[in-house]
Parts: structure tokens; sequence; C-alpha cells
């Protein structure tokens, strides 16, 4: 797995496929080969996947008695984008990947080209109660022990053994405490955007995914049926095709936020370098 240095850390990543630049963000306590390996087949198709390790997960080495909060996530893809020369880019997350997106999107609207963000609600709860029951390393061992040795393989390897054990308690009291994105944050994300949850997700209620895509300007809501927290991997097909139909319908918007990142940083571009001609994933 390569590594890039950013914000005082090796990120560890994976890359596939080539196009358009997309990150994809991983949720809490997994790894983003796992959590979208129903995806990276499909989306390398029509797009350079980045998938990156965060911080203190899997592959991107980070002790969490230095400290932990979603704030440095943020910083963290700003630095991993910076140090892969992207200027912009499509951005999809889950859970904790899924914040991590609306906070950038928050705070650089103008470097994201498209938005998917899926199992995220911008509510303290239920996400609070249940995220201390889940990731309570007591509890794991007692009654998930199967979880706490998938763990154990996730992280030992870079992260030290059970380090984990810090990890998930870190998790849990930077949600308790983080600022909540109101409606004034979510008007500046100014982008096309898909909110997608499953119908039975216990951290995320269909209102409060209904809630969010009627306060972003731009956004398309994807309940999936039958499905809990896992959108990607326990309704995939319904997932994939969902998000290439939204990647087509935006596709002439994507590109031209692109060109105009472009030309307010490099001015007029040439035929050569114009990210205008780019396809933007319709092939998907």
């Amino acid at each position: 797995m390569p590594t890039v240095a950013a914000n005082g850390l090796e990120i560890g990543y994976e890359v596939h496929g080539a196009g358009p630049p997309l990150i994809m963000l991983h949720g809490a306590t997994s790894a983003g080969r796992e959590d979208f390996a129903a995806q990276v087949p499909l989306f390398s198709k029509a797009f350079l996947l980045f998938l990156p390790d965060a911080r203190g997960h899997a592959a991107t080495r980070w002790d969490v008695d230095d400290g932990w909060s979603y704030a440095e996530l943020v910083d963290d893809l700003a630095a991993f984008a910076d140090a892969l020369g992207l200027a912009t880019f499509h951005l999809l997350g889950f859970s904790m990947g899924a914040m991590t997106a609306l906070q950038f999107a928050v705070r650089w609207p103008e470097r994201v080209r498209t938005l998917i963000v899926a199992g995220i609600t911008t509510q303290r709860e239920p996400r609070v109660s249940v995220v201390r029951r889940l990731m309570d390393p007591d509890w794991i061992d007692r009654n998930e022990p199967r979880r706490a040795a998938t763990l154990a393989r996730r992280h030992d390897a870079v992260q030290g053994v059970d380090a984990w054990r810090r990890l998930l308690p870190a998790i849990a009291h930077d949600v308790a405490v983080q600022p909540l994105l109101g409606p004034r944050d979510l008007r500046r994300i100014e982008l096309p955007t898909l909110v997608a949850v499953g119908d039975r997700d216990v951290f995320v209620p269909v209102d409060h995914a209904w809630g969010l895509a009627r306060q972003l300007p731009d956004a398309r809501l994807l309940v999936a049926p039958d499905c809990p927290h896992e959108i990607m991997a326990r309704r995939p097909a319904l997932f994939n095709e969902a998000c290439a139909e939204f990647y087509r319908s935006t596709e002439t918007i994507a590109r031209g936020r692109s060109a105009g990142a472009w030309r307010a940083t490099h001015g007029p571009p040439s035929r050569a370098t114009d990210p205008a001609t780019e396809t933007e994933g319709g092939s998907m």
C-alpha cells in the first residue's frame, strides 16, 4: 500500500482505476478497501479512486493518546488531496467518512465536484447512544468476539497490538462533543449531493437523512429498503446503480465545477489542459 506525507502523517491509501479523481472515505474502525469492496470494481471503470485510511486506522499510524477528533480528519483530507495535487475531486463518505466529507464540503465547497454521503446524521442522537455501546471494547469482548478479532486483524499490524481498544472510546467521545453542523453550514454546500441511508440504520433514522437532504441546496435522497447501516455492503447493487445514475445526471455540472476551479487558480486553460474536456464518470 502506498503512503503519502500529509498533515504530519504517513497516510496509507489504495488507488484504482483511471479518470476524474474520486476520494472515498471509510467508516469508523474500518478501512477503505473493506468498506468499499463492492464499489471499487465498478467505480474504477470511470474514476481514479483514492481510498485513504483515516488516522489511527489500518495503515495510517496514529497514537490516539495524542488526541483524536473529526476536525483533524477534515484537515487530513485537505492535506491528502494537496499532497496528491488534487485541486478538485469527487468525494464519497460513509458514516465517519460521511461526516468528514460534509465538514470538508462546508469549509471548501469549491474543491468538491460532487458529494455522496451515506449513513450519517447531523443530529446528536441516536448516533451518540449507539456509538457509546458499539464502541465499548468490554462490550465487544463479551458480545462480539469475532468483531474483536476483526479489529485486531485490521489495525494491530500498523497501530500496535490492542490499539483499537483506545481508538474506539476516543471516537465515541468525539462524537458526543463535536460541534454540530446547522442549516447555515449546510447551505454552503452548493453542489450536487446524494444522501443515502438504509431504512433500518440504527445510527440514522430515515427522517434525519430526509432532513439533511432537504437542507442541502442540491441534494437527492436514496433510502434502501430492508437495509441496516452498511448500505454499500448490504445493498451493493442498489447503491451502485443509484451512484451511477447520480454521476451520469451531474456530469455536466461536475465538469463545469472542475473547469471553474482550474480557471480561478491557473487562468484560462488551453485546449490540451481544459478540465471541461474531461469525462466525468458518465460511462460508469
